[in-house]
């Protein structure tokens, strides 16, 4: 496998959400020659991948993980997987858990007996997640100590681990799961009942009304922009096999209380409303942040943007 996107054949399930476009955007500008998307549209929107319809090295596959034959085709010719498909959200789970478990777990599982059946896929890298930590109090975050999820969505991303662990050991394929804190920025959707923080109040910044900070708003979060996200993608992409088989947290590395953000979005915005205080969201950390050390070393991934270099780049295409 050649280090360099121009010579590999990419999947990008999920890639009509909002990590996965993103990432399909950066490999279609690296001359990437194929990039194939895998998407249901279910939590995604064709409007992040409509500007690539045109692309000659673009592909469409509507279609659901849930389908292992769909898994199959799409894996068709295709040297490396990055799976982005999932039905996210705490909350969601909490309301829904069997719709998160079919999805995050079942299709994971069809991935990857996609993956080991595949004769061109060689290695596949998927979406993990910072809520594996789960009831963990030690920060920072260190990949080894984990302690009891909080919600069904943490379990299924939990089960992602040991399924893949267990493929890699068993099939000698090549995996790396990359466990995302809180990643925000471009294409994500402040619509719908379970969207994120960020668009949730850039939104609130855009139409001057006050947003809804769940609990006292001094909980942190270790925020990551997406571009530190597309980077962890690529180095666990083209990394060496002393580091396939293993989970990294993707962060920068910093944490910021919900209060200091809502802060920092009105001065960047330069709109002042001040935000309403809501009981405490059941299934959410405290307190998070992330050791990359681990990643560092081993994928040699060296987050570029802080958080409020992302913020401001994300406000200034929000409002595009």
């Amino acid at each position: 496998m050649k280090n360099n996107i121009a010579y590999n054949n990419f999947l990008i399930t999920g890639g009509a959400g909002f990590i996965g476009s993103n990432i399909v955007e950066h490999l279609l500008s690296n001359n990437c020659p194929r990039v194939v998307v895998l998407d249901n549209l279910s939590n995604g929107y064709y409007k992040n991948i409509k500007e690539f319809e045109s692309h000659p090295n673009f592909e469409f596959i509507e279609g659901d993980i849930r389908d292992l034959s769909i898994c199959k085709k799409a894996m068709q010719g295709i040297d490396i997987v990055l799976h982005q498909a999932a039905l996210g959200s705490v909350p969601r789970s909490i309301n829904d858990p069997i719709s998160s478990n079919e999805v995050n777990v079942s299709g994971f599982l069809n991935m990857l007996v996609a993956q080991k059946e595949s004769k061109s896929v060689k290695r596949l890298v998927y979406a993990a997640s910072s809520s594996t930590y789960g009831d963990s109090k030690a920060l920072p975050k260190v990949e080894k100590n984990i302690g009891k999820p909080l919600s069904p969505y943490a379990v299924t991303k939990y089960v992602n681990e040991l399924y893949a662990d267990v493929f890699a050991k068993t099939y000698g394929i090549e995996i790396i799961g990359l466990r995302y804190f809180n990643v925000f920025g471009p294409k994500q959707s402040p619509n719908g009942a379970y969207a994120a923080v960020i668009p949730l109040f850039m939104q609130a910044l855009k139409d001057e009304k006050a947003p809804t900070i769940n609990g006292d708003g001094e909980q942190t979060r270790d925020f990551t922009f997406v571009e530190n996200a597309i980077q962890a993608n690529i180095k666990a992409a083209f990394a060496p096999k002393e580091a396939i088989n293993e989970v990294y947290n993707v962060a920068y590395g910093e944490r910021i209380s919900l209060n200091q953000l809502w802060s920092d979005l009105k001065e960047i915005s330069g709109v002042e409303v001040e935000a309403n205080y809501g009981p405490p969201r059941q299934g959410d950390v405290r307190d998070s942040l992330a050791d990359i050390s681990k990643g560092r070393e081993l994928l040699n991934y060296q987050p570029k943007f802080s958080v409020r270099e992302g913020l401001k780049i994300t406000w200034k295409k929000f409002n595009q």
